[in-house]
């Protein structure tokens, strides 16, 4: 074994304290929380009801009237996320390099009362992250002559929502990834660690991950542009409501069923984990979550990712990933960026949707509007330089009776219990580890 140490950032506490310091108490509720005590899923599975494939590509986005954002690095991605019911929410993600346009479908377990018909948010962003290493890795082999005759990457992610949420002192947080490279290649050792760094640092999520990036928010209520309170405000105009853009989506040739669901995850002990019914929904959290994901390559080029949900336990998940053509791929399945951009939007999404049941809001309609901005990858898209990412820029519409001020803290809190959030403006490292395997071994 060969262990590394991959710095891009160092958590930081003292940013968390700052974040909820100062926190004014606004939200009164109107009607009784919901508690973990509630075994109940909330509203209805109509991702279900819908009877259409979790993933597809969608043929007619030019028409919605969402428009696209300019590109500023490599690519830009616009993310229409909206509320379906109770944690189900639907998203259109948009490319502005490729032209591709993907519709997926996220939800949430028995730890959020939901119906676990779909992959919850924070699997997406597992699922880009391992296929973005993947793409720089065999990109870097190809540039530098390096075969690879074997290549399994297995991803974790760590994320933390502690604090009480009547106190408003609710915050979630962001640990170390862990990645472990197994592989069968010309090099080894010391070169091969080195390799394998410079194939992370050039993935272009490695602009998310490096320095802090405090996400940038504009905020419609009832079709009325309100200032934020706390969060970043962005230096721009706010978007038109989306309305139902979403429903306007037709769908493009379907193929290949691009995420099967493949069962219970295997359980294994998280420190701090969790595992009980609307744990999620605590009054007062301290919890441990981890969500993993192991890739391989198939013959065809389509790379296959096992996606585990370790805590809170829940279902285990097959995704296929595929870059676009202008990045030497065949488009069959969503690109690393689309699916990193869906769990940012998915994840924020749902901490709206956390607040309703357990400050007993009145919010019956949500969506956002998400802008990402990556570079290229340094190997994959030949710039020779470590990625490259802008803030997350966010538009959020939400038709309410509560006031102009509630509608401001539910932004806040929003942004300040997001795991995703918490991952842009936190300092993070990955810790690498590799296993060198022979193809005897690997056969046997």
């Amino acid at each position: 074994m060969t262990y590394g140490y991959i710095i891009a950032k160092f958590s930081s506490k003292s940013l968390q304290d700052n974040h909820i310091r100062d926190t004014i108490f606004l939200i009164q509720p109107r009607r009784r929380p919901i508690t973990g005590e509630n075994p109940m899923p909330l509203g209805s599975n109509k991702i279900l009801e819908s009877g259409r494939p979790l993933i597809y590509e969608v043929s007619n986005f030019d028409s919605l009237g969402v428009g696209t954002p300019q590109i500023r690095r490599g690519d830009a991605l616009r993310t229409l996320v909206t509320s379906l019911s109770g944690f189900q929410k639907e998203a259109l993600v948009a490319s502005c390099r490729s032209g591709k346009t993907w519709r997926m479908v996220s939800d949430e377990g028995k730890y959020l009362n939901g119906y676990d018909a779909a992959p919850p948010p924070l699997s997406f962003l597992t699922v880009g992250m391992v296929a973005s290493y993947m793409n720089e890795i065999t990109a870097l082999a190809q540039r530098d002559g390096v075969e690879i005759r074997h290549l399994k990457l297995t991803l974790d992610n760590y994320y933390t929502m502690t604090g009480s949420m009547q106190k408003r002192t609710m915050i979630g947080g962001a640990e170390p990834v862990e990645l472990q490279v197994e592989i069968d290649c010309d090099l080894e050792g010391a070169a091969l660690n080195q390799f394998l760094m410079n194939a992370v640092h050039a993935s272009p999520l490695n602009g998310l991950m490096r320095g802090e990036h405090h996400s940038l928010f504009k905020l419609s209520r009832n079709g009325k542009e309100i200032a934020p309170l706390k969060v970043g405000q962005l230096d721009a105009d706010l978007l038109p409501d989306p309305a139902d853009a979403v429903q306007k989506a037709k769908a493009g040739e379907i193929g290949e069923n691009l995420l099967i669901h493949l069962g219970q995850t295997t359980k294994k002990n998280v420190q701090g984990g969790t595992e009980k019914a609307a744990s999620s929904l605590s009054e007062h959290q301290d919890r441990r979550l981890n969500i993993a994901a192991v890739a391989t390559l198939r013959a065809d080029g389509m790379k296959e990712i096992r996606q585990q949900l370790y805590s809170p336990h829940g279902k285990e998940w097959l995704f296929l990933s595929e870059e676009a053509e202008v990045d030497g791929g065949k488009a069959r399945a969503p690109d690393a960026a689309s699916y990193i951009s869906a769990g940012i939007g998915f994840c924020f999404m749902t901490q709206f949707g956390r607040l309703v049941p357990m400050l007993g809001l009145d919010l019956p309609e949500y969506q956002i509007i998400q802008d990402t901005h990556f570079s290229l990858g340094g190997a994959s898209g030949g710039t020779g330089k470590a990625g490259e990412a802008d803030p997350v820029e966010t538009h959020v519409f939400l038709t309410t009776n509560e006031s102009d001020d509630v509608a401001r803290e539910m932004l806040d809190l929003s942004e300040q219990t997001c795991f995703l959030h918490a991952f842009c403006r936190t300092d993070l490292k990955t810790k690498l580890k590799t296993s060198l395997r022979d193809v005897q071994s690997l056969t046997a």
